[in-house]
């Protein structure tokens, strides 16, 4: 009788081997539970308490004892979610982003990972933590001012609607994407983890849209929206925002928005940032050289009913003689095309000049001319702004500006 060699690596496998037909193919928690954490670079963590338990967990460990099959609850672990907006980390490995962050002469303190969080939208990210609304909201606030004390100081007898259009002109939406644009700066097709840092991201409108309605549907934080006939000049200044416009009353951050306002938020949020990161002169010199550094015709925004009126009430108010209109010269009274040129006097004094057509054209126009130039009186444009004298190292006593009474009511 021959004896067969017995293979004892066959039984030592079949030993160590656990039953196929009560374990899975799984690996055990504790590895599971790190592999988690090593994929989850592009992944969020959220409590397992937000979320509904899962059966299937709680079943998938099972007693591998030859007595019986017990069941117990698995413990619950943070629930994994995709980034809607691109990671951090991402940041460092963006071209564009680090050839913005150069072209504009941006601080070192000013890390890229912040630049980057500038460029998502409330409407692409609603994480207040990842999203620029808190940058915009600081920066908005910081540019405003600063634009404000420089047009008060600047041209102190503006009237209140002019000076709202020269506001919108310097720092609204429009202008801001002008800005942005000029700056390099690109929209990306849909927002997503995927996508470069250095685009742009928001929820795009659908084309033909009507914003406004959108807007206006949400209501406004007026107290008196009900009674628009009350909407006045002042008004405006308590109630409504630095445009002079109604502020909406429910801020949807969802809602896909217009393509300038995503790029508004992202001028704004840049200069919020760069305040947090560099100082509060850092970003007052970001915005002398982005945006008042800008060459706007003020003269343009002025538009008057009654020019003749309002002047002779500005003369009376200011204690000047009667304005009276006289002819400088002409040519041509008797042809097709004649030319009327008009001047308006306080005594002897020249207020301003006019031509026209005809003499009430050009009596029109030289009150025209009279009122822009005293509205567009101006100390010079390197006046010292309050914001001076917060500048480290200022001495210099602060010298009081020219304070107007006010824009002529008739």
């Amino acid at each position: 009788m021959s004896v067969r060699s017995l293979r004892l690596e066959r039984w030592s496998g079949q030993l160590l081997s656990a039953p196929r037909t009560r374990t899975r193919s799984r690996a055990p928690c504790c590895l599971r539970q790190g592999q988690q954490c090593l994929s989850g670079s592009n992944t969020r963590s959220f409590s397992a308490s937000a979320v509904s338990r899962n059966p299937r967990i709680e079943k998938e460990f099972v007693d591998e004892d030859g007595d019986g099959i017990g069941l117990f609850e698995a413990p619950t672990h943070p629930v994994q979610q995709e980034y809607p907006s691109p990671s951090p980390r991402a940041a460092l490995r963006s071209s564009k982003l680090a050839a913005l962050h150069a072209r504009l002469g941006l601080p070192q303190k000013l890390p890229l990972q912040t630049v980057a969080r500038t460029l998502v939208d409330p409407s692409a990210d609603s994480n207040v933590d990842f999203n620029n609304a808190s940058l915009a909201q600081l920066g908005g606030s910081i540019m405003s001012y600063h634009v404000s004390e420089w047009l008060l100081v600047t041209y102190p007898r503006l009237p209140m609607s002019v000076l709202f259009a020269a506001a919108y002109a310097y720092n609204g939406p429009k202008t801001l994407q002008l800005v942005a644009k000029e700056w390099g700066v690109d929209t990306a097709a849909a927002p997503g983890r995927e996508v470069d840092p250095g685009y742009l991201q928001f929820e795009k409108l659908a084309p033909g849209t009507d914003y406004a309605a959108i807007k206006a549907a949400g209501g406004s934080s007026r107290p008196d929206k009900f009674n628009f006939f009350r909407r006045g000049m002042s008004s405006r200044v308590v109630y409504d925002d630095e445009f002079g416009d109604t502020i909406p009353k429910k801020n949807e951050s969802a809602l896909p928005i217009p393509t300038e306002s995503a790029y508004a938020g992202f001028v704004k949020a840049l200069i919020g940032s760069i305040h947090l990161h560099a100082g509060r002169e850092a970003a007052k010199v970001f915005v002398k050289e982005h945006i008042l550094s800008r060459q706007l015709a003020i003269d343009t925004l002025f538009q008057f009913k009654e020019p003749i009126r309002e002047l002779s009430r500005l003369c009376a108010r200011e204690g000047f003689e009667h304005p009276m209109a006289r002819i400088l010269s002409e040519t041509g009274r008797l042809s097709r095309h004649p030319v009327f040129n008009v001047g308006i006097f306080s005594g002897k004094d020249k207020l301003g000049e006019g031509s026209g057509a005809s003499l009430q054209e050009a009596r029109t126009r030289a009150a025209v001319m009279s009122l822009k130039s005293w509205y567009l009186y101006s100390p010079g444009k390197n006046e010292r702004v309050p914001s001076d004298m917060e500048a480290p190292g200022e001495k210099a006593a602060w010298e009081p500006v020219h304070i107007d009474i006010g824009e002529v009511i008739h």
